[in-house]
């Protein structure tokens, strides 16, 4: 399940808790996304997982490419918070093969994620 955060207007947040499915992202996740890009022109996105990346079911792993590909230019900045190591090395990485910038963060250092999605801090 994913659940919205309450945020300024120029992120969408979300905590990710549980199984996550494809209809967390229909119902939840694009319709925030797609508010976000009709708003500012730009995707800037927070995701905390409290949850294994193990508990995304494949339709969620499908329906976050796809949303992924339909905004390819409109990534502006992305952060993942979580304490898995393996999973913000490759947050890290991802900025060198799409637009935008995507940064993994701790859980102890979810202010700063915050405050960097939002583009309070670079």
């Amino acid at each position: 399940m994913i659940h919205q955060i309450d945020t300024t207007d120029n992120i969408v947040a979300f905590r990710a808790l549980a199984e996550v499915t494809k209809e967390d992202f229909l119902t939840t996740v694009t319709p925030a996304v797609e508010h976000l890009v009709k708003q500012v022109n730009e995707i800037n996105f927070l995701l905390v997982l409290d949850t294994d990346i193990k508990n995304f079911t494949p339709g969620s792993w499908l329906e976050d490419g796809l949303l992924g590909l339909k905004h390819l230019g409109k990534w502006n900045r992305a952060a993942i918070v979580t304490d898995t190591e393996e999973i913000i090395s490759f947050t890290n990485g991802f900025s060198y093969i799409v637009p935008g910038e995507f940064r993994g963060y701790k859980k102890a250092d979810f202010n700063k994620a915050l405050n960097w999605v939002e583009g309070n801090i670079s």
